[in-house]
């Protein structure tokens, strides 16, 4: 395959991602591309880990509540700011490492399809055996499809630079799906996004609570209010059937319950009934599509019960905006022990 090396930057977001970095950072600096590092008030010496390998670092004003869409454009303004030849831009979360021979699938495809503004792949969930949220993730991964033209991408993702700065890049106030807001903005500018049928990343999610899965959820559903809220107008209606799903069964419906019991001398409880159908429908369903009984039992109840977290998420959205308070990123990853242990040259 051809080297596209000359054409393209890489922008790795991150905080607190101690080895997880490490992995992610050497999967990238080969020498032949710049690469640019945006850190986001990390304590365990990640900017002293990417410097060390010779990476351009950008520390974001931390007086200012971060974002991923703001670490994404920071990364992005000081890559175009420095290296305005770079026409792709590979962005990388800081828990990822991008799969050999990626970045150059990637590139051909976009030199081979000029309406293409965007191409991803496949996610890989590093350690999907490590935990059950782990294992969720694995299979949530693997549900993003359609190959070929889709209406969104993840926060792994190559774009044209010039593609990019026409939609004035990520909006820095959404806190999550920001990749979902960025692509319906891309569409409508008359670009097509791409998945090729590859694997892009290994993630690392790192679960093993209740409360990281329920942050994570609750996070959910405020990207899934936030964007509805931007982008829920005729046609594109982004994410309403989500957001109305997430009110009617993850609030509506159990309130509803509840209140009803004196009236229906507990009649009431048989739409609780609801929750373990959609469960057992969903682990059967994820069966049939070739998952584990493992992976589709743990999807299934996930799907079935996510709707409580995600509705408290929308709920926290709406309260934020009536009250004009700013978006704030809902963190469920724990940090990872420093990584000043690592800090030493490459050798590249």
């Amino acid at each position: 395959m051809p080297s596209f090396s000359n054409n393209i930057g890489v922008v790795v977001i991150g905080r607190n991602e101690g080895d997880r970095l490490i992995k992610s950072l050497d999967a990238v600096v080969d020498g032949s591309r710049v690469v640019v590092y945006v850190d986001s008030g990390s304590t365990d010496g990640s900017c002293e880990i990417a410097s060390q390998r010779g990476v351009e670092v950008v520390n974001l004003d931390m007086s200012i509540p971060f974002t991923a869409a703001r670490a994404r454009n920071a990364g992005f303004e000081r890559l175009r700011a420095k290296h305005p030849e770079v026409e792709y831009v590979q962005f990388i979360d800081g828990d990822c490492e991008v799969v050999e021979g990626w970045i150059e699938a990637a590139a051909q495809t976009l030199n081979a399809n000029p309406d293409a503004v965007a191409v991803c792949g496949w996610t890989c969930e590093r350690y999907p055996d490590h935990s059950i949220y782990n294992r969720i993730c694995s299979v949530e991964w693997r549900m993003m499809g359609p190959i070929g033209r889709t209406s969104s991408f993840g926060g792994n993702v190559m774009i044209r630079a010039d593609a990019l700065a026409a939609v004035g890049g990520y909006d820095a106030s959404v806190i999550a799906a920001e990749d979902d807001e960025l692509s319906v903005r891309l569409r409508q500018n008359g670009g097509t996004l791409l998945r090729i049928d590859q694997d892009s990343v290994l993630h690392d999610a790192d679960m093993h609570s209740l409360s990281q899965w329920w942050r994570r959820a609750k996070r959910c559903g405020y990207a899934f209010a936030q964007v509805s809220h931007i982008h829920g107008a005729y046609p594109e209606r982004k994410f309403v059937k989500e957001i109305w799903r997430t009110w009617i069964w993850g609030a509506i419906a159990p309130l509803g319950t509840l209140a009803l019991l004196p009236f229906t001398h507990g009649l009431s409880l048989i739409v609780l009934g609801r929750y373990p159908l959609i469960a057992l429908r969903t682990i059967f369903k994820t069966q049939r599509q070739g998952f584990s009984w493992a992976d589709s039992i743990a999807w299934g109840f996930s799907c079935a019960v996510s709707v409580f977290p995600q509705a408290i998420g929308a709920a926290k959205f709406h309260r934020d905006r009536l009250l004009k308070k700013q978006h704030e990123i809902i963190e469920h990853k724990l940090p990872q022990a420093s990584a000043m242990k690592a800090i030493q040259p490459t050798g590249r």
